[in-house]
């Protein structure tokens, strides 16, 4: 990188992309232009830094950078709208290798693509870790969907696997060459989360979405925000979160596969809530349900212990 340079490196990472509908102008100019069709966009940012939201010696660049645009993919995702753009801030070592960089820009633009959307600029520094801050644009299909939504009645559901990434950090934490190669499908859900963008994104317009988020932090805050936006109270069903693909991977490490699934985390999968008037639709299953109180309770009870994740824990 101290050799190549700032603007060689723009250059190289740039070199032979095509930007997408919702990117009037890319990079080259002092900054890009974002289409609004709707007259307005939908727009969020978040930041990964190295040994705190990733490890290189735990994760390829295309994963990491995979994993910085899918975050915030579903962030726009998670407010009803499509993704349009992205803009990516790189602060990094001099003595970074180029091909490091090249890759991680590989990955961001494979997952850019997979979300219908491509990177229109950024910046990149000099810094003593790797720094990626991400700012996604959205372009708002439909009124956006809010966590202050949710009414006594509905229904809770979700759209993705949940605690895959907890129970792949578990795996990796372990530190055992042998775990991770048996469990490798639940370590890659870690390394790559998947959001099923078009659970929401092909959601039909009878459908009413009363309140929605990713699962970011873990399912327990997540809906917690819900519950406290809305005002209502949220209660979930144990056995309608089960997932057999944890339970062995519980059964190996000696953890309750509920609790990755509860506040694990980074799974990026969605939770909504949706008005109570039938079937749910393709790619959705009912784990609970909207009453009116607060807070929210797992059969009934009130968990104790951590949530999810928490930046200055």
């Amino acid at each position: 990188m101290g050799e190549l340079g700032e603007f060689g490196l723009i250059a190289l990472v740039n070199a032979g992309r095509t930007q997408t509908s919702g990117v009037l102008l890319g990079p080259g100019d002092d900054a890009a232009v974002i289409a609004a069709p709707e007259g307005r966009f939908v727009v969020t940012t978040d930041m990964l830094v190295q040994d705190r939201h990733f490890r290189v010696d735990w994760s390829s660049p295309q994963e990491i950078g995979r994993k910085a645009i899918a975050q915030n993919a579903a962030d726009v995702v998670a407010m009803g709208a499509v993704p349009s753009a992205f803009v990516v801030g790189l602060g990094c070592p001099a003595d970074t290798p180029v091909e490091f960089v090249r890759a991680l820009a590989d990955g961001m633009w494979a997952e850019a693509g997979r979300a219908g959307a491509s990177i229109a600029g950024g910046d990149m520094v000099r810094s003593p870790l790797i720094i990626i801050s991400v700012t996604a644009f959205g372009d708002p299909r439909r009124a956006p969907i809010k966590l202050s939504g949710a009414r006594p009645g509905d229904v809770v559901a979700v759209a993705g696997p949940l605690g895959h990434s907890g129970g792949g950090l578990a795996v990796l934490s372990a530190g055992s060459a042998e775990l991770t190669a048996e469990f490798a499908e639940m370590v890659a859900a870690h390394r790559v989360p998947q959001p099923p963008y078009e659970a929401v994104l092909e959601l039909p317009d009878t459908v009413e979405v009363t309140a929605l988020t990713d699962v970011s932090d873990g399912l327990l805050a997540d809906l917690g925000h819900i519950a406290e936006s809305s005002g209502v109270a949220i209660d979930l069903d144990s056995a309608a979160l089960s997932d057999p693909a944890l339970e062995a991977v519980g059964k190996a490490l000696g953890v309750s596969p509920l609790d990755w699934i509860l506040a694990g985390g980074e799974d990026h999968a969605f939770a909504a809530t949706f008005a109570d008037s039938g079937d749910l639709p393709d790619g959705w299953v009912r784990v609970g349900a909207v009453r009116a109180g607060s807070g929210v309770t797992v059969d009934g009870t009130a968990r104790t212990g951590p949530a999810g994740w928490e930046s200055f824990a």
